[in-house]
């Protein structure tokens, strides 16, 4: 590749200076404001922004935990999930999907992906139900913010009589094909606030979303040891409430989401525009269909809305790595999620998982590059790496050739 310009412009994968340097005069009263206060647990503004939670995924309740991990943990108690048990979720997604299920001593029944969107793929998850026995969940994971096929797995959910969790940590604002918001639908929904997300706090956060009155009533007990009232305790919950400090940022934060998740949109349609101009397909091609070697996310379906917390691109897995380099090298940052599927985690080897067995999954693995796609970004940083992208996969291919 040619380098004359290739550091003049610094791109990280994600800037979250550049975001605090807009909102500082917003956060620091506010964060003053609970020091000065010394209620750090419980109190006024976790109160607060449950209630704007909850009008935001369009529920009936929130309840602020302390990660999005124990939000999945949460909410899989609370459906009496338990050791023994199986909880189906994709194998195409963060540790802690299936994580948190083991922590009840659960199995994970791991099912493929989508091979376009990379979402939990419906038809992996209806033959799943026929190769194994005591599945009482599913799990389906909203990746990078977009909706998976909800109306697919829900019905299979319905079907075989089983809840559905939705796993939305990447997708707060998300709406799928019949314009409803992530965490909405599913019997319980689950946010996390880790500072990379397109809601971020200053540490760890999560939130949990449902419409059941019963099961948000055992959540907001079981996040705080499964106490009700002080010192008495029914059943062993655990030590998971969101701290003050965190709810006072993150109000802040939530005047600002909507744009911040439109800017991410604008720099999604740019890149989307300039790889196809340089001949590259959307996710819903094979690479192997020709075009340049690159595929784009394909577009939400009409109705919903993507959000982009990652904008997560495909090049053949033989010059992956040699492409990410390439970018690296123009000072680009960027990353895999996720270079290991779950089913072959060496955690959970016991669960006799094979290479092979998750093709779609195990393909995405070795193709996936996620771009700088945060709404800080200025027009000289997009094109960079736009361009950057395109050099570098046109020279590596004509290498390989």
């Amino acid at each position: 590749m040619t380098t004359a310009t290739a550091v003049a412009v610094h791109v990280p994968l994600l800037d979250l200076k550049a975001q605090y340097a807009t909102i500082r005069a917003e956060i620091e009263p506010v964060v003053k404001e609970v020091i000065e206060s010394q209620y750090f647990i419980g109190g006024p503004k976790i109160a607060e922004l449950e209630v704007e939670t909850a009008k935001y995924c369009r529920t009936k309740h929130a309840i602020g935990c302390a990660n999005g991990s124990d939000a999945i943990v949460l909410a899989l108690q609370a459906l009496g999930i338990k050791a023994g048990d199986a909880v189906l979720c994709p194998t195409f997604t963060f540790f802690a999907t299936a994580g948190s299920v083991h922590r009840l001593g659960a199995t994970p029944v791991f099912v493929d992906c989508d091979p376009a969107t990379l979402n939990i793929c419906p038809e992996s998850t209806r033959a799943a139900f026929h190769c194994h026995k005591n599945i009482k969940a599913i799990v389906p994971v909203h990746l990078f913010g977009q909706a998976c096929d909800l109306d697919a797995i829900l019905a299979i959910a319905q079907e075989q009589g089983v809840p559905v969790v939705e796993d939305a940590a990447q997708a707060i604002g998300t709406e799928d094909a019949q314009g409803k918001r992530v965490g909405s639908r599913g019997t319980i929904g689950t946010l996390s606030y880790f500072p990379s997300k397109n809601l971020g706090g200053f540490g760890d956060g999560g939130m949990i979303t449902t419409n059941d009155d019963a099961l948000a009533t055992r959540m907001m007990r079981l996040r705080n040891h499964g106490m009700e009232p002080k010192y008495y305790h029914d059943e062993i919950g655990m030590n998971s409430r969101l701290d003050a400090l965190q709810a006072a940022v993150l109000l802040v934060k939530m005047r600002h989401i909507d744009a911040w998740s439109a800017g991410r949109q604008r720099n999604a349609a740019y890149y989307d525009s300039q790889f196809a101009n340089a001949g590259a397909l959307d996710s819903g091609t094979p690479l192997s269909t020709g075009g340049l070697a690159l595929r784009f996310p394909k577009a939400a379906p009409r109705g919903a809305r993507h959000i982009y917390n990652q904008y997560t691109i495909r090049v053949p897995a033989e010059i992956r790595d040699a492409v990410r380099q390439d970018l690296a090298d123009r000072k680009i940052g960027t990353e895999i999620y996720y270079p290991v599927p779950l089913h072959l985690q060496k955690c959970f080897a016991d669960l006799n998982y094979a290479k092979g067995m998750f093709p779609h999954a195990e393909r995405a693995a070795l193709e996936a590059i996620a771009l700088p796609i945060y709404p800080d970004l200025v027009p000289a940083q997009l094109a960079h790496v736009a361009a950057s992208v395109i050099e570098s996969i046109r020279t590596r291919t004509a290498s390989a050739s």
